[in-house]
This record gives C-alpha cells, structure tokens and sequence, in this order.
C-alpha cells in the first residue's frame, strides 16, 4: 500500500452540508420541523442562524443588502442580514465559514444578540469561559435563563460542538416549546464506540499495533467510574475521551505530532487560510515546552521582540510546561485588545515580556522593486501561496526583471503542495523538490507546471533562523539544483511532515507521517539548512538583502 492510499484509509471525514432553500414568510413552524439535523451529528453555523431566526418569528432580509462577509450562499443571506443587523454574527469573523460545526458559545451568543439581550459577566466562575470574550455574557445569560446547563461545576462546556438533539433542545427553551417524548438513553455507554467517531482497527491496519493498549482495562475503568464515583456531576465523557487521546499522542514523546480539540483544528485551519488572534507566532512543542518558531510579520509577537527559539515558560503566571500543547496555546491566545505576561526563556536566560493580543492577517505574498530587481516575501505557504503566486511571478516576469530575491525570513511554512508551487515558478517541469521519507518507503515530490521566470534571471534566497519547513525545502530545492543562492543564517531544522486528520466530531489528530530531505538526500530536521553565504542580520541596515542586492548586480 502506498503513502498516499495509506493516508486516505485512516482520513474520516464529515462534510457538514448547509440546506439551502429559497425563504419564505416565516410562520411557526416547529423546532423539529425547522432544524432537520440528526441528533448525533455537528449542526453547521448557517444551518443554526436561518433555524434560529425561523423559530423566533423575525422578520428576514431581502438578500439584497451589502454584508461585510465573505463567501455568503445567496440562500443564506437573507437570514444573515437578519443576524448581522442584531449583531449576532460578531462572534465569527469576517469569513464566517458557515459550513463549519457551531459550538455551544457561539450558539448562545448569536440567540442572545438574536433575543435583543446584553448579557453580563457578574459572577463568572467558569475554568474554560474567559472574561471578556463574547460568549461571557452569553453563557451567563443561558444559565440564568435555563437555556442550557454547564458540563460540570468547574466547565461549562463553551466550545463544544454543538450536536442536533442540544441544538434542537436549545431552541425549545428559547422559545418555549415542549419537549418530545422520548425513551430515556442508556447512562453510560462503555462497551459500544461512540456514535459520532466512526474509526475501527481496521481502518488503520491489521497489525497488533494498531489495537488500543490495555482497552479491556481502559473500559473497566471507565464503567467502574459510571457505576461509584461519588461526584456524578463531575464525570465528562468528552473531556475524558480527549484526555485520553491526548495522553496516548503524548506519550509518543514527538514535539510535532498532537491531538487536537474541535477549537485546536479550528485555529490550525484559519492560520493556513492568513488569519491569526493571539499575539502572532508559529509555536511548536519541544520537549513539553512551547517554542517559538517564528513571530509573523506586523504582529505584536514581533513588536514585543520575541524571537524564533523563544521558549514561553508561563501566560499570566501560568505554567505552560506542564500542559497539553493546545491548552498551552490558549492561555497564550486570547481575545483581541487584551493583554498576557510571558515568562520567556531565550539562550538559559529569564524575562518577562507584555504582549497585546490582535488579529493578525497574514498577506503571504508582498512584492516591491529595487533598481530593476524583483524582491517576493512570502510570509507563510498557505493558500494564498497555493493559489495566487505562479499569477503574480508571471506579472513579475512581464516586467523583465534583472533579478530575483525570494525573502522567506521568519517564514514558519505551511502547506507542503505551496511550497512546490514556489519551486515550480523558478525550474523545468518535473523537477524533484524534495525526497519524502515515510514508513512505505521513499517518494518524491516533483513539479508539475512549467516555470514563469526565465532560467537567466539569477535569483537569491534569503533565510534565517525563523525559516521552517516548507521555507527549508524550498530553499533547499533551489539551492541543490543550482538555481539560486541561499544567503543569511542556518534556517530553523524542521524537516518532517504532518498530516492532519480530522475526525466527524471536528476534532483531529495532527501526525508526523514522513520526513522529507533535500534533492539531494540532505537531512534537515534539528540541523537546518546552512546558507551559501552567511550574513547575520543588522536591524540598522538589512545586510542581509545588501548582500543581495550585491550578488545579483
């Protein structure tokens, strides 16, 4: 079995679809009539805004109205509008992604702004609702109301999927309609697999391996805790399932390969597509300790002067060291405006530094001109670099430029298939990108398009030692071929590969699957790529684009 067709049998998916239908006077339909989900599955944001504007009987928009969103289906407008104007809808961004499950905040926050009510944070005790977020008042204001119970007495549960049976339940409330009569559910389910995660052996193999260590032991304990642990209250099935999980991930000892939560993937996803809250930095867990790869450009990581190699020791005098990466990474991140005390640790020495959290948008791809020479920052290799780079070199190209410099500083990578995407505007179709190395054996990763820049125009790489992953094998593709020279210092020395894998209730497992090398079989990962030239940084005067300039003059 091949990588590719390996990877594909492990993959389980669920596409969550929007209903689209044209809207017509909204009468008083039931919440099951209205909300046809099935009570296992994630209900999507767009499937709960139109049920939630229904069930209340609110007047809906024409479609017509001019929406400061993005990718908005024309079925789903109207009932947009109808949010936006009540400002329920400020809980998302700009690309509210309404295909993507809505979580237990998000919905009470939207049926809050929907219901005309502000909400307040007095007597917040929730571990994982933080002050100052929009789901504060609203989680509040459901508890008072009745809407919705908390998990437990600590949790409230504020990012949990929200599933089709809480959904429907939710709105029932809200509006004041009777429950259905139903058969009471089983207690607790010990022995079957849960319903909304559909893996199985043999989804991943046949080999002793692959069978869960000491399940019989795992689901004694499980049903012997269901049967007398005394604080009933307190025994969260999800939160034990992923603790689980992330204790078994854990347990590999690998810094790259995590187990991540529905908000874990949820934020890995929207950092591909260019858009960061928090304080802006690559992060990565070494040793239990979360690093910094690389601060992003214009981010308050990189005006607060934290640096690749950074190690965040504690948030708000918090100890990071001893927490899951992504409960690490969340008391790092936080709503934009406020501020977060990190203890840094950077060459064995100690210091404390403020840092204002924002949205960071990444713009990946800047071009400027100087004396007829072309410089391209790329800021990460993500979908804008998928898509839009081969267009704008060939605008470059159109412009007969006398050189090329391909800044990729402080550049934390990305996407694997943008980083051949760069290489192919600079080399003949077909040309090996790097060697991937996996447990099926070794594959290459060649280009498949023809280049934009002619092979005279001479090109440099910049690097440094923010340059990871995807930065490294682009610049030690063209290194090995000898199409450009690599100036600056030896880059960060990420050289493996992660597959994400997500799961039907959004959470996911991000896994090292392979470590690529150069074309020519050098290995990279904890060494990093050395520089043809080396030229430390001047924050006076940029030597390194000096240096530059000079070569390709």
């Amino acid at each position: 079995m091949n990588f590719t067709s390996r990877l594909a049998k492990i993959l389980v998916l669920s596409v969550f679809c929007i209903t689209v239908t044209v809207p017509q006077n909204v009468g008083a339909a039931s919440v099951a009539d209205t909300l046809r989900v099935p009570d296992a599955l994630p209900i999507s944001r767009g499937d709960f805004v139109r049920a939630a504007v229904k069930v209340l009987r609110m007047n809906v928009g024409n479609g017509k109205s001019a929406l400061p969103y993005v990718r908005v289906p024309d079925a789903l407008r109207p009932y947009i509008e109808t949010a936006h104007i009540k400002g329920a809808l400020e809980v998302f961004t700009d690309d509210l992604q309404l295909a993507r499950s809505i979580t237990r905040g998000q919905a009470l926050f939207v049926l809050m702004k929907l219901q005309g009510l502000s909400g307040n944070e007095t007597g917040l005790t929730y571990e994982d609702v933080h002050s100052g977020t929009p789901e504060a008042k609203a989680v509040l204001t459901a508890v008072r109301l009745g809407w919705m119970a908390p998990v437990s007495s600590k949790y409230f549960g504020v990012r949990r999927v929200l599933k089709g049976t809480d959904a429907k339940s939710l709105l029932r409330k809200v509006v004041g309609e009777a429950e259905p009569t139903r058969t009471a559910p089983t207690r607790f389910q010990t022995t079957a697999p849960t319903p909304n995660i559909s893996v199985t052996v043999k989804s991943v193999g046949t080999s002793s391996s692959s069978k869960l260590p000491k399940a019989q032991i795992l689901e004694a304990i499980w049903s012997y805790i269901g049967d007398n642990f005394l604080y009933t209250e307190d025994i969260d099935s999800e939160e034990a399932a992923y603790s689980a999980a992330e204790a078994i991930v854990k347990s590999l000892g690998e810094p790259y390969t995590t187990f991540l939560r529905p908000a874990g993937i949820n934020n890995l996803e929207t950092q591909i597509q260019g858009v960061v809250t928090g304080i802006g930095a690559q992060v990565e867990q070494r040793h239990g300790i979360l690093t910094i790869v690389s601060p992003l450009r214009s981010s308050p990581a990189e005006s607060a002067g934290l640096k690749p190699n950074d190690e965040i020791l504690k948030a708000d005098g918090v100890d990071l060291t001893s927490l899951p990466f992504m409960e690490a990474v969340d008391k790092v991140r936080g709503p934009k405006g406020t501020k977060v005390k990190l203890l840094i640790r950077r060459d064995g020495e100690e210091f404390e530094v403020n840092v204002t959290r924002d949205t960071v948008r990444v713009p990946e791809i800047e071009v400027t001109w100087q004396d007829g020479i072309a410089i391209v920052l790329l800021m990460q290799f993500g979908k804008a670099t998928e898509n839009d780079l081969r267009s704008t070199m060939e605008g470059i190209q159109r412009e007969n430029p006398r050189g090329i410099v391909l800044d990729l500083r402080s550049n934390p990578g990305g996407l694997l298939h943008a980083a051949n995407i760069v290489v192919s505007n600079f080399t003949p179709s077909g040309t090996l990108v790097a060697r991937i190395v996996s447990r099926d054996g070794v594959r290459t990763d060649e280009t498949t398009q023809p280049p934009t820049i002619r092979s005279d125009i001479p090109m440099v790489v910049l690097v440094n030692e923010g340059s990871a992953s995807a930065s490294e094998i682009v610049a030690g593709a063209l290194q090995d071929h000898g199409r450009a020279t690599v100036v600056g210092t030896k880059t960060f020395g990420k050289g493996t590969v992660q597959q994400v894998i997500r799961f039907n209730d959004e959470s996911g497992l991000k896994i090292t699957v392979a470590e690529w090398r150069t074309p020519n079989g050098r290995q990279i990962d904890g060494t990093g790529l050395q520089p043809d030239v080396t030229v430390q940084y001047d924050s006076e005067r940029d030597e390194q684009m000096v240096k530059a300039m000079e070569i390709l003059r």
